[in-house]
């Protein structure tokens, strides 16, 4: 009978026939762009379509259904992409996804229960060690997915890659199929869209020590194994630049120099750091010297000193000023930078003639339902005003703001909101704070936190009213996912953002290419408005390929005949606003 079972199991996953999937387990390819849940019903492709450049990361899933009897020890493999050459090893990363159990949920129309988020690797991206993604139990009557990895190698040739991620387990077999298309274009290691995502120290000593405190070296190799990560996920993890309290300036440099000057080894050659954040003691003496050792090792380009958080909230506006008038004096050559509400209340306080790099939170570019909302053009006005002075850079950052901060956001209406990095949204409002920051010519992002709740991530990350707040990775202890080493691990959110950055940069591709007028008009297809970032994934997933056809069209590339076939599907986009989107939603 146990025989009889398996041959039986794999033909009904082979023929993927509607009345054997409910039945028995199963597995089908899925977007990166769905949250597979528990309840999420059991799907039917037996392949995913792919499109990249080379040195560029795309994602998969891959979704399981345990059938009426349930799955048991399931493992999962993707060998190699064949094509012109062979894709495979490090450049192929396959991840059990994690639930998170949602209490209270981030928004109204956030539904309780348990949702993907955590990924625990086969084998680890940071030191290259297997870890205890597999095997793997799906219960009956339930989904699960698995996250795949692809990075295109610098060096492959443009073309068709195929290949099939294997799935057995309990004597049943499934194969999902995968096409990659791969053109002649290389993405650059180091992102066009700087960023700041802050790292709190004691939070990372709290998770992977027990205390709120490590010694140096514990300290050195956490927060090196965080910038890796950062690293190959197109991310610059700021820690505490403060070389006088955390370690001398030879240790700083073998510590650090690595990540600032690209040598550290990473699956993205040559990827820095786009940011060094000084948070030292706000004194003549120590900016100085700071900004002179920062000048003598060629990274003070980076550097910016974050003289207030949020004024009036998180410091007076005379605070900040004070900050930023002693930073010019004494140290020129280093930025200044504020997180502010908007460019308006910088003008206002009479700031623009000291701060560089303006962070302004997406909530207020224009908020629907407020009296002091700019028209998009009288928004694009200041900006462009603020960006014609020497030096001077607009970035982005999202807040509790975008959910509610504990309360109901109206613009967070179904199929419409703000971007969130909370688990319990969809994902892509993940990948849509990028898109917001190329369509208002923003060049850099802010983000406050990224291990607040490290301690408790695998079970609670709930603050300020959202699920996720501040909590962007996870603790990779020995106990929890096997291995020898520690090792702090990514999120889905993680690899969304990721997603959002490669975004950007084909937008700004297109744009330098010449035509920033079909950029701009995909972008706002797929985001109206910085409060309309839609549900559906796959808007995002389309708009990119039209990108990827119209910069092969601008260089006078050939077509690939599987894009244009993809392009063929895509239906018509819905006409765009003519209405300004703040008007029309008062």
């Amino acid at each position: 009978m146990r025989a009889l079972r398996c041959v039986l199991g794999v033909l009904a996953l082979v023929l993927g026939g509607p009345v054997q999937a409910s039945l028995n387990p199963s597995a089908w390819g899925v977007s990166a762009m769905e949250k597979v849940r528990p309840n999420t019903a059991p799907g039917s492709s037996p392949r995913v379509q792919l499109f990249a450049a080379r040195n560029e990361f795309v994602s998969f899933q891959v979704g399981l259904y345990g059938g009426e009897t349930g799955w048991s020890g399931v493992r999962a493999s993707l060998p190699a992409l064949e094509g012109p050459s062979r894709i495979e090893g490090k450049n192929l990363v396959l991840y059990r996804e994690t639930l998170l159990s949602i209490t209270k949920p981030t928004t109204p129309y956030t539904e309780v229960g348990e949702w993907p988020d955590g990924l625990v690797p086969d084998v680890d991206e940071t030191v290259g060690e297997h870890r205890q993604a597999f095997p793997m139990d799906v219960p009956a009557r339930e989904s699960r997915a698995l996250w795949v990895d692809v990075l295109v190698p610098m060096d492959a040739p443009p073309g068709e890659y195929h290949g099939t991620v294997e799935v057995v387990g309990g004597g049943y077999f499934a194969r999902v199929d995968v096409s990659l298309t791969v053109v002649d274009w290389v993405m650059p290691s180091t992102p066009s869209l700087r960023t700041n995502f802050l790292v709190w120290t004691p939070a990372v000593c709290q998770a992977f020590t027990g205390q709120r405190e490590c010694a140096r070296e514990d300290l050195l190799r956490l927060l090196s194994y965080l910038q890796k990560l950062g690293l190959e996920h197109r991310l610059t993890f700021t820690s505490r630049f403060e070389p006088h309290n955390v370690l001398d300036w030879s240790s700083f440099d073998a510590g650090w120099a690595p990540f600032l000057a690209g040598t550290e080894p990473l699956r993205l050659p040559g990827a820095r750091m786009t940011g060094v954040l000084y948070s030292g003691p706000l004194t003549p003496e120590s900016l100085s010297d700071f900004s002179a050792q920062a000048g003598a090792r060629g990274w003070l380009p980076l550097t910016f000193n974050f003289v207030g958080d949020e004024p009036p909230w998180g410091l007076t506006f005379e605070e900040a000023r004070a900050h930023a008038t002693l930073s010019k004096q004494t140290a020129p050559e280093m930025r200044t930078m504020v997180t502010i509400t908007s460019l308006t209340e910088l003008e206002w306080q009479q700031m623009t003639d000291i701060i560089d790099i303006a962070a302004v939170m997406v909530n207020f570019l224009y908020k629907p339902h407020t009296p002091r909302s700019l028209s998009a053009e009288d928004r694009l006005a200041r900006s462009e005003a603020f960006l014609r002075l020497p030096n001077r850079e607009l970035w982005l950052y999202q807040s509790c703001m975008s959910h509610g901060c504990g309360g109901p956001t109206p613009e967070n209406l179904p199929g419409q909101g703000w971007p969130s990095y909370m688990v319990d949204r969809p994902a892509a409002k993940a990948r849509g704070m990028q898109w917001v920051a190329f369509l208002e010519g923003a060049t850099g992002e802010h983000y406050y936190e990224v291990a607040m709740k490290l301690s408790t991530a695998w079970t609670d990350q709930n603050a300020f009213g959202g699920n996720g707040d501040g909590t962007l990775i996870y603790p990779g202890t020995v106990p929890m996912v096997g291995g020898t080493t520690e090792v702090p691990l990514p999120s889905m959110r993680l690899k969304l953002i990721r997603q959002g950055i490669q975004d950007y940069e084909w937008l700004k591709l297109v744009s330098d290419k010449g035509d920033r007028a079909f950029a701009m008009e995909v972008a706002r297809e797929v985001v109206p408005a910085p409060w309309r970032v839609p549900d559906r994934g796959e808007a995002f997933e389309q708009a990119r390929v039209r990108l990827i056809h119209r910069y092969l069209t601008l260089i006078g590339a050939e077509i690939p005949p599987s894009m244009e076939a993809f392009l063929r599907d895509i239906p018509a986009p819905p006409p765009r606003d003519v209405i300004d989107p703040v008007r029309q939603a008062q």
